[in-house]
């Protein structure tokens, strides 16, 4: 499992330009199963994305893909996790630490 740390590059003015684009891509990766959960930092600097995926270089491939991203709105930090402990309605995601 990964979380995903956006932090804006730009004025708020710009990322608000671009967010319907950054929404579609959401909605894409949700309909995906990719996503799992995403919301705004607050303070509003950026953002936090929950995202399921075997393979971290394909993670970060996909924060390359969103519109905040190509068009250097912001920043993206990738951070690995084993979700060994998850509330019922994630059990489909729990994961088993390596032997």
């Amino acid at each position: 499992m990964f979380v995903l740390e956006l932090t804006y590059t730009a004025s708020l003015d710009r990322v608000d330009a671009a967010l319907a684009r950054h929404v579609d891509w959401l909605r894409e990766h949700y309909e995906a199963g990719t996503f799992l959960a995403s919301g705004r930092k607050v303070p509003r600097d950026g953002g936090v994305i929950i995202a399921v995926g075997g393979d971290r270089a394909a993670v970060e491939e996909l924060t390359r893909t969103d519109p905040f991203a190509r068009e250097g709105l912001a920043s993206y930090r990738v951070t690995e996790f084993l979700a060994t402990t998850t509330a019922p309605a994630l059990d489909a995601h729990r994961q088993q630490p390596p032997a």
